[in-house]
């Protein structure tokens, strides 16, 4: 990962504060634009993640509102394709939004496009994923905890059999710096106490890439020495999930992911997924929102921030790095729905009412 983090502070409390304190200055903001519409431009990568559209950009949307009365969301999805999304940052730079959030296909390709932001006057705040270029903020979740906690759980739902098994690791797109912290954070909990008998790197984090990988893994490894997976998130979990259930593969080996996506929960409850890491949405898009107003009211991203990230160059920039939360079918309740992120009825269809039942969401 082409960054190094340092002090910075992983501490709900302090950013809700951190967002109270923004949405205590926005009249004064608004009225300092005289009523001018303000316009943030939200440039998302893909749609295979369903996180970015049904989460993210309503809750970015909901929060900007709320902070600034005269802001607007326009936000685009480059569905994977790194020359839509240069197309996409130039349009918006061409039309003179009034800053830019930015979740980029490839940081390193789109480094280009944010320096031109940057000489046009344009913050750029990198979403999620650390951008490469001269951004003005980043706000994210500590992605090596991410991998740690996966690495954990999948060590934990293996037990014994970790001493004699293998496993199949389904790492995320390399060009995605979080991907690149995600597999960190793996491989130090999993090296040297589990045999990994195959790894790949999914190219745009694509599900079908990770079927046809597991069935490859499959042929070469054999069924009975597959003994967990290592899924860097919900997508490429559901991929393996479906090459080992096309292999008759029975009973399935513990099998991780990431994002908390309602497939995955619902794979979970039905014994098909092990675990997924939760990264609350909601303190994210708070958090992205303060960043990307105050940015467009000239003000400092310190006060809405915790912490810094050095980014290439050796530049510091205000951060915010988020908690993740593991999750497996135990603490849906107190965690997912707790956060009125899903309800009961939207995780319980009628198939698994039985094993909501014995899971205790009811």
């Amino acid at each position: 990962m082409n960054a190094c983090i340092r002090g910075v502070v992983i501490v709900m409390t302090a950013i809700s504060t951190a967002v109270a304190l923004a949405a205590c200055g926005q009249d004064a903001g608004n009225d300092s634009h005289g009523g001018n519409t303000l316009t943030i431009g939200l440039l998302l990568p893909d749609i295979t993640t369903t996180r970015w559209e049904t989460q993210d950009e309503p809750l970015l949307e909901k929060k900007i509102t709320e902070l600034c009365h005269n802001c607007k969301l326009e936000h685009v999805n480059a569905k994977g394709d790194v020359a839509t999304q240069r197309e996409q940052m130039d349009s918006m730079i061409t039309r003179g939004v009034d800053a830019i959030m930015l979740v980029a296909v490839d940081s390193r390709a789109l480094g280009a496009a944010v320096k031109k932001a940057h000489a046009a006057g344009i913050p750029v705040i990198a979403y999620d994923r650390l951008a490469e270029g001269p951004i003005s903020g980043y706000v994210s979740f500590d992605g090596e905890e991410v991998g740690r906690l996966q690495g954990r759980a999948l060590l934990k739902a293996m037990g014994t059999k970790a001493r004699t098994g293998e496993i199949v690791m389904m790492n995320g797109d390399p060009s995605d710096p979080n991907a690149v912290s995600f597999k960190k954070g793996a491989l130090s909990v999993l090296e040297g106490r589990v045999k990994i008998g195959k790894a790949y790197d999914i190219l745009q984090w694509r599900p079908e890439t990770a079927n046809l990988d597991m069935s490859g893994a499959i042929s070469a490894l054999g069924v009975a020495h597959i003994q967990g997976v290592y899924a860097a998130n919900d997508g490429l979990a559901a991929g393996a999930i479906s090459a080992l259930k096309a292999n008759k593969v029975a009973p399935l080996p513990p099998v991780t992911g990431q994002d908390a996506e309602l497939a995955a929960l619902r794979r979970m409850v039905g014994g098909d997924q092990y675990m997924t890491v939760y990264k609350p949405f909601g303190p994210e898009a708070s958090t992205g929102a303060a960043m990307a107003v105050a940015a467009v009211r000239h003000e400092s991203l310190d006060r809405v921030t915790t912490g810094k990230v050095r980014v290439r160059g050796g530049k510091t920039v205000p951060a915010a790095l988020l908690t993740p939360v593991s999750v497996t079918v135990d603490n849906i309740k107190n965690t997912l729905v707790k956060d009125g992120v899903y309800t009961v009825q939207q995780i319980c269809t009628p198939r698994l009412r039985a094993a909501c039942g014995k899971a205790g969401l009811t």
